[in-house]
């Protein structure tokens, strides 16, 4: 049986389409998510989600159509300097994922961000750094080279490409030219703040809004699954109310009130992104919880973190 999703004889072509969209190439691509999560993520029944992952099951070991570089690629687990983030990420963030960073003002967020752009640079990778909201500088970029390590001090001029996009059709425009972008060297995008512009227009229609965030979903679909493309983004918390019932409320249905990230999850394809939330309580403690993963759809329990140790 071919591995190719497109090839494959038994699925509907309005699922291929449905599949190569989310960024499914083959049907190993399928390994670490389920059923439910597959159906719920496509928009397909549940029995045509299942077919596709029992298709997807087989003996472990490679294909010969399967290269080395890409066997190791696709295994590799990036481990930040921080416990907490790691435990929270089951041992690290594979590669061609995303992971979502949100929190408070003042959280480690983008400290966090670029101590995975110091392991890419470090690797003589290129990292692509996207600031909307003034959240971080060359300075600071500089400042956190040279301090970890002196030979990426010296390579990161040379490696990281630094934008400022304050504007969504500066945004927009960024994540359509984006596959673009990506160069043979190329392994992480940094977007800081990613809901900022997005606030700055508060009276974009829901559809519009909505139509964004399919594009920004299907880019980084994209270029994660086909490009081997890391992606991090941070985002600020907001207050979101909730019924009874856990449906979302408003202030006179609503019975309590949670944080989440500002932007929520429809721009992250829910195969391949990590979503996690900085917690903190005093100035340099506090926890690191899961939100989502493409295993862990309701995320696991928090894992504490102390800055004033060397990592978390």
């Amino acid at each position: 049986m071919s591995r190719n999703i497109l090839l494959h004889p038994t699925l509907p072509s309005s699922t291929q389409l449905a599949l190569r969209r989310a960024g499914y190439e083959t049907l190993d691509d399928l390994s670490s998510t389920s059923a439910e999560a597959l159906s719920k993520e496509l928009g397909i029944d549940i029995s045509d989600s299942q077919s596709i992952i029992t298709a997807s099951q087989r003996p472990p070991g490679p294909t010969l159509s399967q290269s080395l570089a890409s066997l190791i690629s696709r295994s590799q687990s990036l481990a930040c300097s921080y416990a907490a983030v790691n435990a929270a990420l089951g041992g690290g963030l594979p590669r061609g994922h995303i992971l979502e960073i949100s929190g408070p003002p003042g959280s480690f967020k983008e400290t966090l961000a670029l101590d995975y752009a110091r392991i890419f640079v470090e690797a003589n990778e290129e990292v692509i750094i996207i600031d909307t909201q003034n959240m971080t500088s060359l300075a600071t970029i500089k400042k956190t080279f040279h301090i970890i390590d002196s030979s990426a001090a010296a390579n990161y001029q040379n490696l990281v490409r630094y934008t400022h996009l304050h504007t969504l059709p500066d945004l927009m425009l960024f994540i359509h030219n984006l596959l673009s972008e990506i160069h043979a060297k190329t392994g992480l995008l940094v977007l800081n703040s990613i809901s900022f512009p997005f606030l700055s227009h508060p009276d974009i229609q829901s559809s519009k809004r909505t139509a964004l965030l399919e594009k920004i979903h299907q880019v980084f679909s994209q270029a994660s699954a086909l490009n081997n493309l890391t992606i991090i983004t941070t985002s600020q918390m907001s207050t979101k109310l909730l019924n009874a019932d856990g449906s979302p409320g408003n202030f006179e249905t609503g019975a309590k009130a949670v944080m989440a990230p500002q932007l929520g999850s429809a721009y992250l394809p829910a195969s391949r992104s990590y979503r996690l939330a900085i917690v903190p309580e005093s100035r340099t403690t506090g926890a690191v919880q899961l939100l989502s993963s493409p295993t862990h759809p309701s995320g696991q329990a928090r894992h504490q973190y102390d800055l004033s140790h060397h990592g978390a």
